[in-house]
């Protein structure tokens, strides 16, 4: 069942209508299903599970891994009722009084003995056999989860409990908060624990404090954005922005004025563009690991609120916290078995990772802190507003790009859509998983990731097969592909599919980003095929990528970089969810497209076309299933080509377009077809050397230059 609000305000709230009160029914409607699990006061939250071969604990996963799925249970939970207890401390779901609850199952889950009993460091470094000395274990985040709702239900159950029983609390919190943790965003965790210790008068080392802090501080690379790891993703605003602020108000502002200040300036720097990574509706991008946390991507707005000087709209905010939980909670795929899925929107095990368990979506409800915002706070009063949206004229693009993350935006008028573009990243050659999460040329608010990696194809990927040298043209394509080029909505296009390199049955997909960024409107990027580190780059195939916002969506003018032929490269657009589908097929001015019209699972119109320029033979489509977070069937268009000669001078770019929208109205031929002409420097029209110059029929003008980008390639 779908989440529905009965208390909305059109006046206050004119784009999403949610009040203060409607976010109290959403916590409420969540909590109600995870409530609907548990039977009695003395059950642990321990959610049904479909999912049993991605997600912990397997079968033979040791005792600790089931108690780590309790604490998560419990105190991602929390983070939904810790704002609701303190509203309404008197709530019974279930049957259960849920502040009751809470209180007791804190104190079993930190107490040797009781069933409940989730383990502490000490009991789990004991029990460790890997040798390894930084051992360091699931708990440890929970731990961070649990101080803050203790500090946001102070009064209906932290201060409620004896001495005695918030020593044993503080014991518990003590052992996690000075022992191991990972070293990227887990050191907030400790650093929680650790001020929330202190904050209540229990001894800390300051000098573990510091240091954790000093190291969180530089991971910091600008515009508000810190590294997590390798990576670049929502991390750096549902940990770094939000636990960060918790953080100065609990021990940084008095202790460590400096590194709060820093905190603080980096908060505000980030709120300058972070509402530009939304669309018009307010829509969160399905973009980088743990997707299944949603929505969580907006608690840094509440982080920002949190700082003793903010800088964002509150209007703004809201709206676009609003238009995100209406983004997930709308849907009627939402949850299972009252609970939400291991997936964006449904089930969609493409996303999981193995360090989730079935309760690890509630994490979402980071996005919900902001309840702890009094009703007379400016986030609740203020009219919603769409900031930037506003300005912009028709068909104007809003383009940002921010060179420290390696990330770009484009906000598009003429669909209400954000498309992000990334860069900086590398994952292993085999880690298909982090390439889709991390990897994609596009990623679009409208039209999620779809994991589809058959026939050497992937969406918004290029991925490129080494042709067989028995068969260095190709072979006649197989009874499967012939079937769809037969479809009677898309001609047969005439070609062949290449025999594959055995040691790579569906292609090879790039594993690293390599950023330039921009120049006079062109973002500049670099994709490397089978990427490492103790092979050279000139022995792996490249592809040079340029890439332009227009008015639907990106134009992308690339160049192959080979080392090996033959070869077939294929691009895919993005994943098209098909529930019956409109196939049209279009040539105009000696350019192919492919029109998609069709609705997602919710019933929405949507469109996307796909038009091939230079440098490409043919557009053709596959069918999925299962790859597509929106629906269970989707449609995958793409372009192919062949380059034969180990050392023939063919031609280098790939240009072609996608653009979508949520209406089947007709593209116009121009939003089709845009290019004017396309002019090359070599006189064999190949794009071997030189600038190219794409003229479009609106008068715009881009010249896609490479030269140059070799000296500044980063990560």
């Amino acid at each position: 069942m779908k989440f529905t609000p009965t208390k909305t305000d059109y006046e206050l709230s004119p784009y999403t209508g949610l009040t203060r009160d409607s976010w109290i029914e959403a916590a409420e409607y969540l909590l109600s299903g995870i409530f609907g699990n548990i039977k009695s006061i003395e059950d642990p939250v321990v959610m049904p599970r479909y999912e049993t071969e991605v997600t912990y604990p397997s079968k033979d996963a040791p005792m600790w891994r089931y108690k780590a799925e309790i604490f998560e249970g419990l105190c991602r939970s929390f983070f939904i009722s810790a704002p609701l207890i303190h509203i309404k401390p008197d709530l019974v779901l279930n049957g259960i009084n849920v502040r009751d609850y809470y209180k007791k199952q804190v104190l079993y889950a930190v107490t040797k003995g009781e069933k409940n009993y989730v383990l502490n460091y000490s009991d789990m470094k004991e029990l460790d056999k890997s040798g390894n000395p930084c051992a360091c274990f699931q708990q440890t985040v929970e731990t961070a989860a649990l101080v803050i709702c203790l500090w946001l239900s102070k009064d209906e159950i932290w201060e409620t409990y004896t001495k005695e029983e918030k020593d044993k609390i503080a014991a518990f919190l003590s052992d996690f908060a000075h022992s191991n943790t990972v070293p990227q965003n887990w050191r907030l965790f400790n650093m929680l624990d650790l001020a929330f210790l202190n904050m209540y008068g229990y001894e800390i080392d300051e000098d573990i404090m510091r240091d954790h802090a000093q190291n969180i501080l530089n991971y910091y690379v600008g515009q508000g954005w810190y590294r997590d790891g390798q990576s670049f993703d929502y991390y750096s605003c549902w940990a770094f922005n939000m636990y960060t602020a918790i953080w100065n108000q609990w021990y940084g502002y008095e202790k460590e004025p400096y590194i709060a200040k820093k905190f603080e300036e980096n908060s505000n720097e980030l709120m300058k563009t972070y509402p530009l990574f939304f669309d018009r509706d307010g829509f969160t991008n399905m973009w980088g690991r743990s997707g299944i946390y949603r929505n969580a991507a907006t608690s840094s707005f509440d982080g920002n609120l949190l700082m003793n000087n903010t800088s964002i709209d509150p209007g703004l905010a809201r709206r676009i916290c609003s238009g995100s939980l209406l983004q997930f909670l709308s849907r009627d795929d939402f949850l299972w078995e009252g609970v939400p899925t291991l997936g964006f929107y449904g089930p969609f095990v493409p996303l999981v990772q193995s360090y989730s368990c079935a309760e690890s979506p509630m994490w979402l409800a980071k996005a919900l802190l902001c309840l702890h915002l009094p009703a007379d706070h400016p986030f609740w009063t203020s009219k919603e507003n769409i900031g930037p949206w506003e300005d912009l004229k028709e068909n104007e693009t809003l383009v940002t790009t921010l060179d420290g993350p390696g990330l770009c935006m484009a906000n598009h008028e003429a669909n209400g859509i954000t498309e992000l573009r990334t860069g900086k990243v590398v994952k292993d050659k085999t880690d298909l998983h982090g390439i889709w999460n991390y990897g994609k040329l596009v990623y679009n608010t409208k039209f999620p990731w779809d994991s589809v990696n058959k026939d050497g194809v992937q969406s918004q990927q290029y991925v490129v097969t080494y042709l067989d040298e028995e068969h260095p043209v190709g072979i006649t394509p197989s009874s499967s592909l012939q079937q769809l080029r037969e479809k009677p909505q898309l001609e047969a296009i005439a070609g062949v599919i290449p025999a594959q390199d055995k040691e790579h049955p569906v292609g090879i997909t790039p594993n690293a980003c390599f950023w330039h960024g921009e120049k006079d409107g062109v973002l500049y990027r670099r994709h490397f095929f089978e990427y490492e580190t103790q092979t050279e780059t000139h022995w792996r195939t490249a592809i040079n990528i340029a890439d332009f916002a227009v008015p639907y969506g990106i134009m992308r003018a690339d160049k192959i970089r080979m080392f090996r032929r033959p070869l077939r490269i294929t691009l895919g657009a993005f994943g098209f969810p098909d529930n019956g589908t409109e196939i049209i097929k279009k040539e105009k001015d000696g350019f192919k497209a492919v029109i998609l019209k069709g609705h997602d699972h919710t019933g929405k119109e949507k469109q996307l076309a796909f038009t091939i320029m230079d440098g490409w033979d043919n557009i053709d489509l596959i069918h999925s299933k299962d790859t597509n977070p929106d629906s269970e069937n989707s449609i995958i268009l793409y372009a192919d080509t062949i380059r034969k000669k180990q050392y023939g001078y063919e031609p280098y770019f790939l240009i072609s377009q996608v653009i979508t929208k949520e209406s089947l109205e007709d593209f116009a031929d121009d939003d089709i077809f845009p290019v004017k002409s396309i002019e090359y420097t070599d006189p064999q029209k190949c794009g071997g050397y030189g600038p190219v110059r794409i003229s479009l029929k609106n008068g715009n003008c881009k010249v896609i230059d490479f030269e140059g980008i070799e000296g500044n390639l980063q990560l």
